[in-house]
This record gives C-alpha cells, structure tokens and sequence, in this order.
C-alpha cells in the first residue's frame, strides 16, 4: 500500500488525513507594493508609509517612518509583510495600516485559511526563497511568483492549533529577547554610573575604598612578543572583531596565503589590538580558545601587571564611548577605514582605576550581568533552533 505523502512527520493526535495542495495565489491576496513619486513625502499625510528599509525583518515587525498623502497600495493589521528583495524571505506581520512601498509585500488570506498559519509557513520557507527570486544585480520575487508558492495545508482547526503552538513558542522567545534587551540596557546604565564614579563600592568591612587614580596604559601594559616561523601547515589564526565584540578564530588558515615568513603567538588573557581598526574599536582580551592561536605583526599583544590593572577590568574601561573615542584619535589616516593606531602613543593613554580590591569587586559585579546576558542568548538561541527543527516536521 503506498504511504500518504500529504502528511507531516509530527502531528497533534486529534487530527488525521491528508493535507489539501494549494497555491498562495488560491488562498490569498497579494498585494505587492508600490512607491510614490517623491515629492509626496510629508510628516502630516493621512497615513504610514513603509518601505523595504524600514521593516523592521529581524524584529519580525513593521516600521514606518514616512508619510504620503497619494493614494497606494496598503496593507491591514495582521497582513504578512516581507520584503521582496535580497535578503528575501524575512517575514513580518504588520501593526499598521500603513501604505507600502516598492519592495515589500502584503499577504492577506482570504477563505478557508488561518493568517497565523500562513505566517508560520512562510517562516518555514525562508531557505526556499532562492528558489523563486530572479534578478542579477538585486534579486526579487515577483507577485506571480508568490501566487504560485505551493502550500499544503490541513483542515482549519488543524491550521488554528498549529498556528497556536507556534506562537506560543514566539511568545516565549520574544520573552527571552526583551529579558537579554533589559539586561543590556541595566549594565550600560550602571557601567556608566560606576565608571562615572557616581556608583562605588565598599570594602568587606563597609568602609570607602582610596579615591580612584589616573594610570597612563603603559604604567600597566607591558607588550608580549612572541615571534614564532610561519607553519608550514594550517593553524589557527586569531582576528579581532570590531566595536568590542571580542576575538574569533580561522583554525584552518592557509600559510601559503601569507607572505609574511613569522607570526606571533597568543595567549589567554592577551590584550590584542588590531591596530588597522582600532579606532573602531577592534580590542580584546584573548578567551582560552584562542591561546596558541598565531596573529600578524599588526595585532600586537600585551599582558597586564595584574598588580596595578586587572584584566577582568580593563575589559570593562576599553568598551566604554570615551576610551573608545581616544582609540579613534590616536589612529591617524586617509580614505577608506584603514586607519592604523600608533602603538606608542596607545601606551600613553590614560584611565581612571581604583584599587585591586575595587577592580575584582566592579569586575565581579559586571562579569555576573554578562552571565545572565549569556544564559539568556543561549535559551533564545535553543528554543530558535528547536522551533525550527519542529517546523521541518509539522509542516508538509
């Protein structure tokens, strides 16, 4: 007997048969939008105006910041939006009444169909986008394309509890990303009051800590080279990400795309800079994993005298604006984002530093919000990955 093809992997015990073929052009309106001529625009129309640049598709919502009073296309509270051109697939459902602009389209469902279970389908389908987009230069879809997506589907009260278990699971995910947002938010807040000396911290015994004191970086830093042959196998190299985000690694760099014949080895706990885009706040403290890992001439490191400046919290003064503005002066350059830090006047630098005992406690204080942050990206990133892997299984 041949097996019934229509029929998810994974399915609520009530429900039983095949599920229907359908094209979105069957069951939906489309409604591709449309741009008016600029001299439209104004900030006292009689409605929104969205465009492709404003939705905002990471958030899952739309965003609209300009107005028009010519008469376009429009989509409804509840419509599914997404923009048409690369990235395509990027799904959002409106909260706004709004005039949509060229770039972005509308789906509305019209008969025998459940709009949340339409709008869960599409987030399915992301990967699959690429399969209809045409286009050389910027890729799109275009609204025929759309009208001839094929969706099977179930009955309607199948539809209604998917479409419910799903969005249960976005609910909790959005919980997860506003808890990450708050904490964020409470740690830029309290570094700034802590840095700012409005906030200190007392000894074990209740009393004031010694008034905080100006330290020039070289009083502290003290650069480590560690010059070691080109390998003449892949290794692991070490890069710096830009505006604070911390080290990475390409463990199967190529030695043979280098020209230079020595490279310098990393430690854990290094502080490395990339002096090319130091003003951009390209500094780090070298994790565990990165500890042999080899880097250029251009990222020189430098360890702490852990004495007078603690690692764990000096990563916290290199991230705030200020000290990152003094990165920015010290790098000199032309056009172009190449702009490479003199590494003597670095050492020249100045910031503010309490006592060690201060230190740990300010780094302790900050490193446990950082958990929380952490433990919280890991819960959105697990419940992300779990919804997709149920996705793959509860749609056909």
């Amino acid at each position: 007997m041949e097996k019934q093809k229509n029929i998810p992997q994974l399915r609520f015990p009530e429900f039983e048969g095949e599920w229907v073929r359908k094209r979105f052009g069957d069951i939906s309106e489309i409604i591709m939008g449309q741009s008016p001529d600029s001299k439209s625009y104004n900030f006292e129309g009689d409605g929104e105006f969205l465009i492709q640049g404003n939705a905002d598709i990471f958030e899952r919502k739309s965003n609209p910041r300009q107005w028009t009073n010519e008469p376009t296309k429009r989509c409804q509270v509840g419509d599914i939006l997404f923009t048409v051109r690369a990235p395509v697939g990027y799904v959002a459902k409106s909260v706004h009444n709004a005039c949509i602009g060229r770039g972005v389209c509308s789906i509305r469902n019209t008969a025998d169909s459940e709009q949340n279970f339409l709008y869960q389908f599409l987030l399915s389908y992301e990967l699959k986008w690429k399969r209809i987009e045409q286009g050389s230069t910027f890729t799109a879809v275009s609204g025929a394309d759309i009208k001839k997506i094929e969706i099977k589907i179930p009955l309607l009260s199948e539809q209604q509890k998917i479409a419910s278990f799903f969005t249960s699971i976005d609910q909790k995910i959005f919980q997860l990303k506003r808890k990450r947002t708050l904490l964020e938010r409470y740690k830029k807040g309290v570094m700034q009051k802590i840095f700012s000396q409005e906030i200190r911290f007392k000894d074990d015994n209740g009393q004031e800590f010694p008034m905080w004191e100006k330290m020039r970086l070289g009083s502290f830093l003290v650069q480590k080279i560690r010059e070691v042959l080109k390998p003449d196998k892949n290794y692991s190299a070490i890069g710096v990400r830009s505006h604070c985000k911390g080290t990475f690694q390409r463990v199967d760099s190529d030695p043979n795309k280098i020209e230079m014949d020595n490279l310098y080895m990393v430690k854990k706990d290094d502080l490395v800079v990339n002096i090319t885009f130091a003003w951009e706040g390209a500094i780090a403290i070298a994790k565990a994993e990165d500890d042999g890992g080899l880097v250029s001439h251009r990222f020189p490191t430098y360890v702490f005298d852990e004495e007078k400046v603690l690692g764990m919290y000096f990563r916290y003064v290199f991230i705030q604006k200020k000290f990152r503005e003094l990165l920015e002066l010290i790098s000199p350059g032309g056009a172009g984002r190449n702009r490479v830090l003199n590494k003597q006047d670095f050492l020249k630098l100045t910031c503010d530093a309490p006592n060690i005992e201060e230190q740990t406690k300010i780094a302790n204080f900050l490193s446990a919000i950082d958990e929380k942050i952490n433990h919280t990206l890991k819960q959105i990133n697990k419940a992300e990955v779990w919804k997709k892997g149920l996705m793959q299984q509860m749609f056909v």
